[in-house]
C-alpha cells in the first residue's frame, strides 16, 4: 500500500474514532481517477450493535451513521485530506450495510488523483 494510501485511512479512521466513538477496525482504499473509494470494516460500536438488533433500530442506525458522515465531510473535510492528493474534496458519497457492519465512502475530487499514487 502506498504511502498516500495509509494516510488518507489514518485521517479516515481518525475522523471516524472522534465522531463516534470508535474507528473502523480495517479500511482499503483504491484511488480510481478523481475518486477514492473506501471500504471500511467492522464500524459500529457495542451500542450501536444492539441497538440494531430489531429493523428500526437497524433503520436507525443506518440514518444517523449516513447523515452525520455526509454532513460532517461537506462543512469540513478532515485536516489536509485535500493536500495530501492534491485536490479539491467536491462530494462523498457513503452509505453503510448495518446487518454486515461494512461502509463505503466515494470521495470525489476536482481533479485526477489515481494516477499520482497507484503503482502497479
Amino acid at each position: 500500500m502506498s504511502k498516500v494510501i495509509h494516510e488518507f485511512n489514518d485521517m479516515i479512521r481518525k475522523l471516524r474514532k472522534e465522531l463516534f466513538g470508535k474507528g473502523p477496525e480495517r479500511i482499503h482504499t483504491v484511488f480510481v481517477e478523481n475518486m477514492a473509494v473506501t471500504t471500511l470494516y467492522g464500524n459500529l460500536t457495542p451500542t450501536e450493535i444492539f441497538i440494531s438488533s430489531t429493523e428500526e433500530g437497524r433503520d436507525m442506525v443506518h440514518s444517523a451513521r449516513t447523515k452525520m458522515i455526509q454532513d460532517v465531510y461537506t462543512v469540513n473535510p478532515p485536516d489536509g485530506m485535500e493536500k495530501l492528493v492534491g485536490a479539491k474534496l467536491v462530494h462523498l458519497f457513503s452509505d453503510i450495510k448495518v446487518e454486515e457492519n461494512i461502509a463505503i465512502s466515494v470521495f470525489v475530487f476536482d481533479k485526477e488523483i489515481a494516477g499520482k499514487f497507484n503503482v502497479h
